[in-house]
């Protein structure tokens, strides 16, 4: 990471709460925050502000995916990142099924941490490219490990998974666009507002 990302990273997080704005640490990122706009699987929006904010150490490796990524001719695309403790309890009260939605009486979503992305990728023009499927597909084709309908957006979706891993990031079984930044585990739960 340069010297002036660094300092926009540290510098970026005026509330103490760890948190920076992923748009100042990896600004070539694309951000399409469907929470903050009916089109997601909610038909709501949830978020009041289309804002992308992750603690400073994961923003820190998502910059470093971002740079492994512009190697291939490829950038990051971000549907989600920091969901404030209070939007996870909104989601659970509209949709209230484990598996599609984290309950956030029993730990709540690494996303309530500010260590979780839902990404995809686009080309360097920001255009999209095959993918498995658009974000928040929970049938069996938006499974991390289901076979895809199309080799290359198979081969996309390996790219993916393996710059976000080389810096860290894990992924779960239920979805191939979530992403766990390093320590999620011991972040605490925040519910700071967007």
């Amino acid at each position: 990471m340069s010297v002036l990302v660094l300092a926009l990273v540290l510098a970026a997080d005026p509330t103490g709460s760890g948190l920076v704005d992923v748009h100042d640490a990896v600004p070539r990122a694309v951000l399409e925050m469907h929470y903050a706009t009916p089109d997601n699987f909610l038909h709501k929006a949830v978020y009041a502000h289309a804002r992308c904010l992750l603690r400073a150490d994961a923003a820190a490796a998502l910059n470093r995916v971002e740079a492994r990524l512009e190697k291939d001719g490829l950038r990051l695309k971000l549907w989600d990142c920091y969901r404030p403790l209070s939007v996870q309890r909104a989601m659970w009260a509209l949709v209230p099924v484990k598996g599609l939605v984290a309950d956030p009486n029993h730990g709540g979503s690494h996303h309530n941490r500010g260590t979780a992305v839902d990404a995809s990728l686009v080309d360097l023009a920001g255009k999209d490219i095959p993918m498995p499927t658009k974000h928040d597909d929970f049938t069996k084709a938006g499974r991390r490990d289901a076979p895809c309908a199309d080799a290359k957006a198979c081969e996309n979706k390996s790219k993916l998974r393996a710059a976000m891993e080389a810096e860290g990031f894990t992924t779960i079984r239920t979805e191939w666009w979530h992403f766990d930044g390093p320590g999620a585990d011991h972040a605490p739960l925040l519910d700071e507002p967007l």
